[in-house]
């Protein structure tokens, strides 16, 4: 695996990987940049919530759960001092779909969190704490 970034402008930067896949990283507009892409840090944190959602959703998609809609909000609490490493991650899984049982999502979750997600697992070598909570949206048919 590899990952490269190419400077475009200011602290404008293009990245890839070894997927081939292009993202845009930027500083924020308020610092006087075009804000033209991700954070880097944001960029961390998508790559946390990306890790967990595919492992949650491949353990809930296994139990045969009737999902209609998946989704992964992680809110992050960063250190005033420089550098400004997380310090706690709280993930919010939203599962949609039929007759959702909460200890399924609640098990799914644990794995992701304890056993398989390296983004995660590396948040937690690193000394940030991690919390969760679990939405469940029940659908008619």
């Amino acid at each position: 695996m590899y990952a490269q970034l190419t400077w475009k402008e200011d602290q404008h930067f293009e990245g890839t990987a070894t997927t081939g896949h292009l993202i845009d990283l930027d500083v924020p507009a308020p610092q006087g940049e075009k804000n033209k892409g991700f954070t880097p840090m944001e960029l961390m944190a998508m790559g946390a919530a990306g890790c967990t959602s595919m492992d949650v959703l491949s353990i809930l998609k296994k139990r045969r759960v009737d999902i209609r809609g998946f989704q992964v909000k992680v809110e992050v609490e960063r250190r005033d001092e420089i550098p400004r490493v997380f310090t706690h991650l709280h993930f919010i899984y939203t599962v949609t779909g039929k007759d959702i049982k909460l200890e399924d999502v609640e098990r799914a979750v644990q794995l992701s969190e304890d056993k398989y997600c390296q983004g995660i697992a590396m948040m937690r070598a690193s000394g940030a704490g991690i919390s969760n909570a679990i939405v469940i949206k029940q659908i008619e048919d």
